[in-house]
Order: C-alpha cells, then structure tokens, then sequence
C-alpha cells in the first residue's frame, strides 16, 4: 500500500517523534535520504557530471550527503551553493563540513544571480539536482532563486527534486511563478498533499517515495493524532 500523503506540518511531526522518542538522530535521516536520492539516481541512470544546487535549509543538507555518496560511487559532481556558509545550521552544517574535507568541488555564487557563471557550470551535466528550497517554504522563491530556477528549467539536463520541487507548496500544490518543473522527485516517508493537486505533476515529473529509517507505522501516529 502506498503511504498516505502528509501535509508540511505532519511532515515536521514524523521527523520530531522519530528523533524524540526513538532517538533517531537528524543525521541519520538526512543520511538515509541523501543515500536514497543516489540509489534512485543510479536506477535512473548517471552518463555524466551531476550538478547539485543548494540552497541553506535541511533540503541543502540533503543535497551535501547526495553529493558525497555521489562521489564515494565514483560519478563526477559538483555542488553550487547559494547561501554563505555561515548561515548553515544544525545537520545542514554538519554535512557541509564533512563535504569540505572531500574532492567535490564547492562552487558559491553571492546574492546576485551571475547567469553567465551558472550556465558555464551548468554545461555537460547531466543531471541537476534541486536543493534550493525544502517543505517549509511558501510563497515566491526570492532573489537570486527565482531567477536560479529559470535558468536550471531552461537547461538541458533534466532536473531531480528532493522532497518536492523548489516553489511548489508542500500543502496546496500552488506552484510559484519561479519553481522547478523536475523529470523526477525524491520525496521522503510519504508524498506530500500538494502533489495531488491538479497541475502539480507538472513540476513533481515522476515521484519515488524514499524510506529514510522513520519506523513503521509512525505515519499512521501522526494522522491519527490529527
């Protein structure tokens, strides 16, 4: 049976209850996902660089532990980083520490959206993965990500989400004027409501549920209790 779809908020409740009461710490799930996001990229197949965009939030931390499995496979990557580094926090930082001391190139971009500059990274991938933007966001992405996600939908390469596509609201499927139309999305222990919207599959692409270690039946809590 396919898990049942979880809001923004029930979301955040089976990441909490999985760390509170099982003690399963925010790294091993981000982990898990990171891991999982590779296994299915493998599945769909790697014939070249892969381009991981980041933003600053948990999705950004995601997108470090992808890029670092990435490389322990032997695939070329390379992450392009829109936030300074500083302003990364909890596990986010963890794994962008641990990214620095690996081979895969670290590439910052300020808050102007240099086009020029991305499209010369963006040339021969492969695959671009979009972690700019987690679940908790709303509304129009800001400068410089709205114009960041028009150039990735305009490149070639197709695009993979984690967890859901950056401007699409994780509760109301609304997509943004700027979000990211993926091939494929990645998304975690369950899909989100707002990928059964109609016209959200317009920017979802393909959605593969990934389990991250939550245990079972943790969902059923969550919906049970609201």
């Amino acid at each position: 049976m396919d898990p049942h779809p979880l809001s923004r908020w029930q979301s955040r409740q089976v990441d909490r209850i999985a760390m509170e009461d099982y003690g399963i710490s925010g790294l091993v799930l981000m982990e898990n996902a990171g891991r999982g996001v590779v296994d299915q990229l493998g599945e769909l197949g790697i014939a070249g660089p892969v381009v991981i965009c980041c933003g600053r939030g948990n999705n950004a931390g995601d997108g470090f532990v992808i890029a670092r499995h990435l490389e322990i496979r032997g695939h070329a990557v390379r992450v392009l980083l829109w936030s300074d580094p500083d302003q990364l926090a909890g596990d986010a930082a963890a794994n962008f520490r641990i990214l620095q001391k690996t081979p895969v190139p670290i590439v910052r971009f300020g808050a102007e959206h240099d086009a020029a500059r991305l499209a010369a990274e963006l040339d021969g991938a492969a695959w671009i993965v979009d972690a700019l933007l987690g679940t908790g966001a709303r509304g129009e992405p800001r400068p410089p990500l709205d114009a960041v996600i028009d150039q990735l939908n305009a490149a070639p390469a197709p695009r993979l989400a984690v967890d859901l596509p950056s401007g699409l609201d994780c509760d109301t499927g609304r997509a943004a004027r700027h979000t990211i139309r993926a091939a494929h999305t990645c998304t975690f222990v369950a899909p989100k409501t707002g990928f059964f919207v109609p016209g959200a599959e317009q920017h979802t692409g393909q959605i593969h549920v990934l389990q991250i270690g939550t245990p079972r039946g943790l969902v059923d809590r969550v919906l049970e209790a609201t």
